[in-house]
């Protein structure tokens, strides 16, 4: 029994490492990065003042809102998109290697 284990914790280790070091596994997360960051990218969030600014403030809030969503927004959404989706793909694993355990435990013969 404790080597089926193995065999099947050996089977989660190397689907895991796969999933993240494959070539194709690497396209494919890639591919659905992108796609899920340009669909938050696409999203408008917008903002509302309280007082009405004058036309110099709103036009420096204009740029900074601008520059944030152009230049530093993509890069730090598609790390935490690539980060959630190898999360997803290793929660999935990690559910398969738990159904075959069990499925392993409920067709051993009981000894007593």
């Amino acid at each position: 029994m404790q080597q089926k284990f193995k065999q099947l914790l050996h089977e989660y280790k190397l689907e895991v490492f796969h999933n993240e070091h494959d070539k194709q596994s690497i396209e494919e997360i890639t591919g659905e990065c992108l796609h899920l960051t340009e669909a938050i990218l696409e999203d408008k969030f917008h903002y509302h003042f309280h007082k009405l600014p004058d036309a110099n403030r709103a036009e420096i809030i204009n740029m900074i809102n601008n520059y944030t969503r152009e230049a530093v927004l993509p890069p730090v959404v598609e790390k935490l998109v690539r980060r959630q989706v190898v999360l997803e793909k290793r929660v999935t694993a990690l559910v398969r290697l738990t159904e075959r355990i069990l499925e392993q435990l409920s067709s051993e013969p009981v000894q007593s």
